[in-house]
């Protein structure tokens, strides 16, 4: 199926384009839905779990509409890969399907609201093989390209314009998803999660993640994001500054300035404060010069997208 945006993304030719918020988080914690393994893309084969999903998406693109900027449309594919999958009760054929399935819902809401000031991208998103705080057992960059390369190929003739991989946390496992991507022919996008003191759960800078990524695939990656993470546990980081901070272009921070063993514990949603988020996203912008992406992660909503909105998209691209 041809792509839309696949060969020239409108996100990397200036301008802010927003995204969600923690769709998961969301979903869990405000609206009650059942989900267990925080697989959001299973809910997609239940009508009211995708009547939800539906309307989650389309409350965020009116956000955009509103301040007439670009939106990234992320699919609930999270957790849909072969490990997470089969823990649901997903062969590969049945996670093929959702996974088409998902992108076609996008394209739905794409056709319903895209104007010309508000293009939507249509990125099919994906996680790490094990879990999003801790990287487990790391896979070698061979093995994470193989794993990851049915999903993405999925996406690929689905007719996704891109790939994003959110809460990645160590560079083998990142090199093999750029290194699939390039081999289906998709742009990608790698978003890294940190932990408190700035670092990859493995102990990684991100300055020394990105650069490792860009030597090992010809600097293949469209651009990087960093998501998962409160923006205090990274400003410090970003301060120190360094070539790699342009490879930058989206950010997707925590509502909540716990950790991420705080946030495993915790039994009730820490949504933070929307209006603070917001204004910490304008103070980052001063030192991520080329971000072109941002929305939420964990703990945020709608609100927050809002906050980010008024804080970071420029008044010339707000709708009159």
């Amino acid at each position: 199926m041809n792509a839309k945006y696949r060969d020239n993304l409108p996100q990397l030719d200036g301008g802010m384009f927003l995204t969600d918020s923690g769709m998961e988080t969301t979903l869990a914690f405000q609206i009650g839905l059942e989900m267990p393994h925080f697989a959001a893309f299973d809910l997609l084969r239940d009508r009211v779990g995708r009547q939800v999903i539906d309307s989650y998406y389309r409350r965020h693109v009116k956000i955009a509409r509103d301040r007439g900027c670009g939106f990234v449309l992320e699919s609930p594919t999270w957790r849909a890969n072969p490990d997470w999958g089969a823990k649901l009760g997903y062969d590969a054929h049945g996670l093929d399907a959702v996974n088409r399935d998902a992108i076609a819902m996008l394209k739905s809401i794409r056709d319903d609201l895209e104007t010309a000031a508000t293009p939507c991208v249509i990125s099919g998103n994906l996680g790490p093989r094990g879990d999003g705080y801790d990287p487990g057992e790391v896979m070698t960059e061979a093995a994470a390209c193989d794993y990851h390369a049915a999903q993405i190929a999925t996406f690929a003739s689905a007719g996704a314009d891109m790939v994003a991989a959110l809460t990645i946390t160590n560079t083998p496992e990142a090199i093999g998803i750029v290194r699939a991507a390039r081999a289906a022919g998709m742009p990608a996008a790698i978003s890294f999660t940190v932990e408190t003191d700035g670092r990859l759960p493995t102990g990684e800078t991100l300055g020394q993640a990105i650069r490792a990524v860009d030597a090992a695939t010809d600097g293949f990656a469209a651009y990087f994001m960093i998501n998962c993470a409160h923006p205090d546990h990274f400003a410090g980081t970003l301060r120190q500054g360094g070539d790699w901070i342009r490879r930058i272009r989206g950010l997707r921070a925590n509502a909540s300035r716990l950790s991420h063993a705080e946030l495993d514990a915790a039994e009730e949603l820490d949504d933070g404060n929307p209006a603070e988020l917001g204004r910490d996203y304008a103070e980052l912008l001063s030192l991520l010069p080329a971000t072109a992406v941002v929305g939420g992660c964990c703990g945020t909503d709608h609100r927050h997208v809002e906050a980010i909105a008024a804080h970071c998209v420029a008044p010339a691209r707000q709708a009159a």
